[in-house]
């Protein structure tokens, strides 16, 4: 008795070409999960309040990385990924807007101590939102774009530094000494 498939040549050609990039994805995240425990090792468990101590967390993440990349490798290496959409967007990468996110972060690096957290993360968030902005083609040259991105970035950026610094006595770079900017 034979069988006939649904898929095509050119589909089951496809599909075997992405199984190695599938398990390369699958071996990147086991092995970090692997290097995130190993990391682990080193720190302290002594049971701190409520008697978690200060390696459960990244005990945590290690374990849940490890078995997150069990699952991805099982999946690339029985088949592929079997729900995966076609790829959407341009044939090629967007290079200007690669540069405008990084060059927000690493701006954003440069200048946290001497900004603070506030400015420099809403420097960072403006600069990214124009990069993605770019790529996909809106419109991100007007004046009234670059204020709601500024806007909107301080929005995040502000209470973020409040929660971390006011509520969890977290030190972030502030600009001032008051620790409210």
């Amino acid at each position: 008795m034979t069988t006939t498939s649904s898929i095509s040549p050119d589909e089951a050609d496809a599909k075997a070409a992405a199984v190695w990039p599938q398990t390369l994805v699958g071996v990147g995240v086991l092995l970090t999960g692997l290097g995130l425990a190993y990391g682990a090792l080193d720190i302290s468990s002594d049971a701190g309040y409520g008697g978690v101590g200060p390696n459960f967390l990244p005990w945590l993440t290690a374990i849940v990385l490890m078995i997150c990349g069990v699952f991805i490798l099982w999946e690339a290496r029985s088949g592929g990924f079997r729900e995966l959409d076609p790829p959407t967007g341009a044939d090629r990468a967007y290079w200007p807007g690669f540069v405008w996110v990084s060059a927000g972060l690493l701006i954003n690096a440069a200048v946290i101590t001497s900004l603070g957290f506030i400015l420099s993360c809403t420097l960072c968030y403006v600069m990214a939102v124009q990069g993605l902005r770019r790529a996909t083609g809106q419109p991100s040259g007007a004046p009234r774009t670059w204020l709601i991105d500024i806007v909107t970035g301080l929005l995040i950026s502000a209470p973020v530094f409040w929660t971390f610094t006011q509520f969890l006595a977290i030190n972030l770079p502030g600009l001032t000494s008051t620790g409210w900017f």
